[in-house]
Parts: structure tokens; sequence; C-alpha cells
């Protein structure tokens, strides 16, 4: 694929301006030189006119995108994404304070001719200390397991352009879970075969104000923690903490999202397979899911406690009309949809 007509969308929020900086000029440095960066600001936009004009010298393929408005990693990945010209080669996803290799988009391209998105691997590197915590093992294990256990980090990978017809705007669903890696991975497999290639790539900056960082640092959660945090959610989301409500949560969390995600991708007119609709669509069914799910365990691309929480939130899906109201979510992604 020509190295032409690139962009690389970059989501800041609050960034750690000596942070910012370096990843700012990790991607100015890039041995691959033809694109435009779009800085998609969800909020206040200071810091990032500051130190944007204070690192880059003037560099025009860099511009800015906000209006002061605070719409959450998600939907600010959208934002910048809608920046994106229809006739893009190819699209690039930035963090604010990771650090690119010099030859990382150039490596992850030329791998577009034969797959619709490539991935690299990321050295893990905890702030401050600069401490070294490993590397990602990131896998592909076809598009079933992908819409189960997502294996894509946004900032690693390089996807075509063409994926944007697809993938715009965002699918909506009432909680924290929804992430525009898992969601434009599971449209990119729709495309072809994903290239994950050995390659590191990439510093994977790790701290406490990551919204996600790499599951492989994540210590697991306690019972007591984790109903806490669906509590906080269930609080916000449904407006009571009523077990009804609860459980509205769990499925929505755990099942909701990924029969969203194949449901949108049938109306939009992607072929979608028969395992991944017998697993995850709205006329899913238990066995053909678990099925799924002991690959999914076997190959150490999902959890067994990821694996029970996955089967309460079905069964509390069928207590609650789960698939009802996980369907009309997707009837609105389908009908919210301008041209863009």
């Amino acid at each position: 694929m020509t190295p032409q007509g690139g962009w690389i969308v970059l989501a800041a929020y609050r960034p750690d301006p000596e942070l910012f900086a370096r990843q700012l000029r990790s991607i100015q440095d890039q041995t691959l030189t033809e694109w435009t960066c779009v800085i998609s600001v969800d909020g206040e936009a200071d810091v990032v006119h500051r130190v944007l004009e204070e690192t880059l010298g003037g560099d025009v393929r860099f511009r800015v995108v906000s209006d002061g408005t605070r719409r959450g990693f998600y939907l600010n990945f959208e934002r910048g994404l809608l920046e994106v010209p229809d006739d893009a080669d190819w699209v690039a996803l930035s963090d604010q304070d990771d650090y690119w290799y010099p030859d990382k988009l150039a490596a992850l391209t030329a791998r577009l001719d034969e797959a619709p998105l490539a991935s690299g691997q990321a050295r893990l590197v905890r702030h401050p200390s600069g401490e070294v915590t490993g590397v990602t093992d990131r896998a592909f294990h076809g598009g079933a397991q992908l819409v189960l256990a997502n294996q894509v980090t946004g900032s690693l990978c390089v996807f075509r352009g063409e994926i944007l017809a697809t993938a715009l705007p965002f699918p909506r669903v009432p909680t924290r879970v929804e992430t525009h890696d898992h969601w434009l991975a599971v449209v990119a497999a729709t495309y072809g075969e994903l290239a994950i290639v050995e390659d590191v790539v990439q510093d994977y900056v790790q701290h406490g104000a990551n919204v996600y960082g790499d599951p492989s640092q994540q210590r697991a959660m306690g019972l007591a923690e984790t109903m806490r945090v669906t509590l906080a959610k269930t609080r916000r989301y449904e407006g009571s903490a009523s077990p009804l409500a609860v459980l509205r949560m769990m499925f929505l969390v755990q099942v909701g999202w990924r029969q969203v995600i194949v449901e949108v991708l049938e109306g939009r007119g992607r072929p979608v397979p028969p395992d991944i609709a017998a697993s995850f669509g709205r006329r899913r069914r238990l066995v053909p899911m678990r099925r799924v799910q002991r690959a999914a365990e076997e190959n150490g691309t999902m959890v067994r406690r990821s694996s029970v929480e996955y089967l309460i939130g079905w069964a509390a899906g069928a207590l609650t009309g789960g698939r009802r109201r996980a369907h009309s979510l997707a009837v609105a992604a389908l009908a919210d949809r301008p041209s863009r």
C-alpha cells in the first residue's frame, strides 16, 4: 500500500505536559512522514495548545479539534475519527502519553496490503519510575474470540481507512464498557484476517491515570470490589441500585455490548460469520458461545473468572429482557447515522 494519505488520531485529556511533549516528538520523528495528525481534545485545550506550540515548531501536519465539551475517551476518539476523510489510505490511533519507536508507522502500514488492520507489541513501562514490567503478547485467534475478549489495543494498531465507512458513528451502550479499539477491531475483522506481529513498536506507559491499562498488568478484583464497581455503574447509568437495575447492568457490560456489536455490523451490511451470530447475536445460543469461551480459555485470551462473570451476565439478561434492550440500542445506533 502506498504510504500516502495517512491520518493519526490522538485523543487528549488533561495530558501530563512532559509525557505529551515526548509523544508528540516521537510522532513527528516517524520515518514515514506523509500523514496528518488530528489531536481531539476532551474538554479544555489550553495545555494541549501550549505544549504543541512549545514542542513542534509549527509543524503543519498537526492540528487540534476542540470545542470544550467533555465526551469521555470513547466518544473523543470517535470525534477525532470523524475528521478523517473518506479516501484516507490508513489510520493510526494514539494515546497522549506513550512513546512511538521511529519505524512504527512504516512497519505496520507495510502489512496493510495483506490485512485490514495491523498491530504490533509494546514494551510496558511504569511512570514515573521507568521500570520495564514486560512486553505485550497480543494475538489474533479469529473473529469469535475477538468479539468475546478484545486482543487489539488501539494505540498499537494501524488500519485501512475504508473500515471507517462501517465503524462510524460508534454504537452507544449506557455503560463504560464500550471501547473504541474493541469496536474497530471487530469491524476490521469483517474485512479480513488481522495481522498482529511480534515487532515491539512503542513504549506503553502505565500509570494511575490510564483509563484502561494493559490487561497483563491489572490485578483481578475481588468479589467486594467487583460489586462496588457494578453498583457505581448501575447508579450512574440506571438511576438506581435496585436488584433489577444491577441485573440489567451485569447483562449490558458482559453480553449486551457484544449483541449490539453484532447487530450493528449486520445492519451496516457487513458479513457476520455464523459462529459469531450464533454466539453473540440477538438469536444467540449458549452452547456455541461456550465453545468459544472454552477455546479462549485454552489459549489464554480469557481467564476462568471472566468466563464465569460472562455467564452471570447471560443469566441476568434472561431475567431482565436483555435481548430486547440490546436490540433497541442497536436499532438506535443504526438510525443515528449522519452522512460523513
